[in-house]
C-alpha cells in the first residue's frame, strides 16, 4: 500500500470531542454513578448492557450528546426497575446530566499550539457530532472559536455527511485532511471518499465507534503510535517545515475495562489525547525553534 500524500492538502478537519478537549470521561463517570444509583434492582454489568441497548435504539430519535444520553438513563431506570425507580432517583438522574452539561471545558494537552501552528498555512474547520447547544458552548468556552475557518455540528458521520458537507464548503476532497479519535467517524469515511485521515487514539472508545481488525488493515490512513510520539508534519509541506506531534498515552493495565458501552456552528442534522504533547519536556518555544520557527 502506498504512503499517503499530503502535498495538496488546504483545509485541516479537527473532530471536538476527545480530539480538542476532553468529553468520554465525563461519560464513563455518569455511568458509574448511574450504576450505582440502580444497585438494588441489577448488577452493574446489566445495567450497562441495558443503558447501552436503550442508547442505541434512542440513537435515531435523541442524536448523539448528552440529552441523549439522559433521556436513555431515564428510560432504561424505568425498565430495570420495572417502574418502580422513585422520583428522587430520576431527579438525581436529570442532575447528572446537567452536571455534564455544566462541566468546565477542559482542553487537551497541547491542542492550542498545533492550532496556532497550523492556521498560518491551512483552512482549519471544526466536524463534530452531537448535540448543538452543547457543542456551541464547548467550543466558546474552549477559547478556540477565531482558529477555525468553519464549525459543523453533524448528525451523523457517514461518508454522505462528510461528502454534502465538503462539496457546500467547495473543499476538494484531496486537499482535505480530517483528525479525530474515532476510526469509524473521523477516519474511514474520509477515506472512502478519497480523501485523507489521520488517527488519533484515545484510551476509552464507546463501543458504538469501534471497527472490525481486518477493517482498519484494508485502509490506506495515518496511524498514530500509541506507544510515544508520531511526527506527522514530515509529509505536509510547510514553509518551514513545521513538525507537530499527536501523542496517545500508554495504555494501561486497565484499558480491556474501558470499552465504553454508549456513545457533533452549523446544524447539519466519547479520552484524553494528547496533541503536541512533549511541550512539558520540550517547551514549545524550544519546540519550534527546533523546526526552524522563532
Amino acid at each position: 500500500m502506498n504512503s499517503p500524500d499530503y502535498s495538496h492538502i488546504k483545509v485541516v478537519g479537527f473532530d471536538a470531542d476527545d480530539t480538542l478537549w476532553v468529553n468520554e470521561s465525563y461519560f464513563r463517570e455518569t455511568e458509574e454513578g448511574f450504576a450505582a444509583l440502580l444497585e438494588g434492582y441489577e448488577t452493574k454489568n446489566k445495567i450497562d448492557q441495558e443503558l447501552f441497548k436503550v442508547e442505541m435504539q434512542n440513537l435515531g430519535i435523541y442524536g448523539y450528546g448528552i440529552k441523549g444520553f439522559m433521556l436513555s438513563m431515564i428510560e432504561s431506570a424505568l425498565d430495570l426497575s420495572n417502574g418502580e425507580v422513585p422520583p428522587e432517583t430520576l431527579w438525581k438522574i436529570l442532575e447528572m446530566g446537567k452536571t455534564m452539561i455544566s462541566h468546565p471545558v477542559e482542553l487537551l494537552e497541547g491542542v492550542e499550539e498545533v492550532l496556532q501552528a497550523l492556521q498560518p498555512h491551512y483552512r482549519l474547520i471544526v466536524l463534530t457530532k452531537g448535540d448543538l447547544l452543547d457543542q456551541e458552548r464547548k467550543l466558546e468556552k474552549s477559547g478556540l472559536i477565531d482558529y477555525f475557518h468553519h464549525v459543523e455540528v453533524l448528525s451523523d458521520k457517514q461518508s454522505s455527511n462528510y461528502a454534502h458537507l465538503l462539496e457546500h464548503l467547495q473543499i476538494p476532497v484531496e486537499e482535505f485532511l480530517m483528525i479525530g479519535n474515532s476510526l469509524k467517524s473521523d477516519v474511514l469515511p474520509l477515506i472512502e471518499l478519497g480523501a485523507q485521515a489521520a488517527h488519533v487514539p484515545f484510551h476509552t472508545t464507546w463501543a458504538h465507534e469501534e471497527v472490525k481488525h481486518e477493517e482498519q488493515l484494508r485502509k490506506d490512513y495515518l496511524k498514530l503510535d500509541s506507544l510515544g510520539y508520531t511526527v506527522l508534519s514530515e509529509a505536509l509541506e510547510l514553509p518551514h517545515r513545521i513538525s507537530f506531534f499527536f501523542y496517545s498515552p500508554a495504555v494501561s493495565a486497565s484499558r480491556k475495562n474501558h470499552t465504553r458501552t454508549r456513545k457533533g456552528i452549523a446544524k447539519s442534522e466519547g479520552r484524553s489525547v494528547n496533541l503536541l504533547d512533549g511541550i512539558n519536556h520540550l517547551g514549545i518555544r524550544e519546540l519550534l525553534q527546533g523546526v526552524g520557527i522563532d
